[in-house]
């Protein structure tokens, strides 16, 4: 009998744990990665040419988001070093500093090889910055770095983001719904039903 109770409880738990992971994930989305999205396609010079197939709608079907991801691995990510405000970045990163560190701790992360790469990214361009007391004075080969440093939190964002919208859709129609309307590469993303 114990047994049975055991691997009853067992299955029950491999159900549940994707479901946390999800809830953790879109914590990570509303508290850093959407405004992290919004700053970094900015300064992308070239997002134009992904906007428009990254503006996810209820019409899309598990071919569409499929055909997305394709072209995304084939789509070459840059930042512009004229366009990144550092200075923001830094202070918006400072700011969630706390969250990341708490975030990380989360041993639900560590059954998510693949997510589990998109918060380090991320805290490693925390640390990066917050390691410098004058941003707007370094060298152009320091700025170059940090836009590496960005440029690898930013790949993996979208990527991760998008997977993260394709649960949505599947799971959770209302959140799917918000997470549209604050699509963080719409020109003037709005909370706002229109």
């Amino acid at each position: 009998m114990t047994v049975v109770v055991h691997q009853l409880l067992i299955r029950r738990e491999m159900r549940v744990r994707p479901e946390k992971l999800n809830m953790v994930i879109g914590a990570f989305f509303s508290e850093v990665g959407i405004s992290l999205l919004h700053i970094f396609s900015e300064s992308d010079p070239s997002a134009g040419s992904i906007r428009n197939s990254l503006m996810i709608s209820t019409d899309w079907t598990d071919e569409t988001f499929e055909a997305v991801e394709k072209e995304l691995r084939r789509y070459e990510y840059r930042i512009n070093i004229g366009e990144l405000d550092l200075g923001y970045l830094k202070k918006y990163l400072s700011g969630g500093r706390d969250f990341l560190v708490r975030f990380m701790e989360n041993p639900t992360l560590l059954e998510h090889e693949s997510f589990t790469r998109l918060p380090r990214a991320v805290f490693h361009l925390t640390e990066e910055l917050s390691s410098r007391n004058d941003i707007g004075n370094l060298p152009e080969s320091d700025r170059k770095h940090l836009v590496g440093d960005s440029r690898r939190a930013y790949v993996r964002l979208v990527d991760e983001w998008l997977d993260y919208m394709e649960h949505l859709k599947l799971n959770y129609p209302y959140l799917f719904s918000l997470a549209m309307r604050l699509n963080p590469f719409r020109k003037r993303p709005s909370p706002i039903v229109t």
